[in-house]
């Protein structure tokens, strides 16, 4: 790496700006087997093992890099492949529940994309029917989907509201994600007690008062 760009790297400290509300990928990105991308991975995280002055000849390290390797092509990053994205069958709203629907407390694990930190929070989604409904598990599991791969928090806010909304075919829907992210915690400023929270919303929770009976909810 040239010296401008790692001074500009470090001159741009944590103020990261996110280019898109989609996850930046390559064409080619799912050309290569979830195997081979195993193999590469875990080549060039036995190269930084070994860099940092590792002996992979010992017991407990040898088998690390496979682990490392395989942890983020099938756990920790299994959300970057769209064959892992969860089926959203939606139904008729026979029962005419016309109020809000709100699951909350649901907790994810994500990385932070400029660190590869974790980052670890809860999810609160709301939703209004205008005529579809969806189970309330899919919810939970669009959350896990998004939140498994390399994450800017606002990105994968919108990822999920915009699931939700193109699945129950309305814009009311609210979304609300809290936080911490271990690229504060762990390293840099290093505060232990802060939080990270952002929200989405349309449709019928632009009216302050419904926003605010969903957010009393949480």
């Amino acid at each position: 790496m040239k010296k401008e760009e790692k001074l500009r790297i470090e001159s741009e400290g944590d103020n990261h700006i996110m280019t898109s509300v989609d996850t930046p990928m390559l064409p080619d990105a799912f050309d290569k087997s979830e195997e081979e991308k195993i193999e590469i991975i875990q080549e060039y995280f036995a190269g930084i093992m070994k860099t940092l002055g590792l002996d992979l000849s010992d017991n407990s390290l040898k088998g690390t890099p496979y682990r490392f390797a395989k942890m983020y092509v099938k756990e920790l990053f299994a959300g970057l492949d769209p064959k892992n994205k969860p089926n959203l069958s939606v139904f008729d709203n026979k029962y005419q529940y016309n109020k809000m629907l709100v699951e909350k407390n649901i907790t994810f694990s994500s990385a932070c994309e400029h660190h590869f930190l974790p980052i670890v929070g809860k999810a609160h989604v709301g939703y209004i029917s205008s005529g579809k409904v969806i189970g309330i598990s899919k919810i939970n599991r669009i959350v896990e989907y998004y939140g498994k791969r390399p994450q800017v928090q606002e990105r994968m806010t919108l990822q999920v509201y915009n699931e939700l909304k193109n699945a129950l075919q309305t814009d009311s829907v609210i979304v609300v994600v809290d936080a911490e992210h271990l690229c504060v915690s762990s390293r840099g400023v290093k505060d232990k007690t802060s939080s990270t929270v952002t929200l989405e919303y349309g449709g019928e929770f632009n009216d302050l008062s419904l926003r605010n009976e969903f957010l009393k909810l949480i």
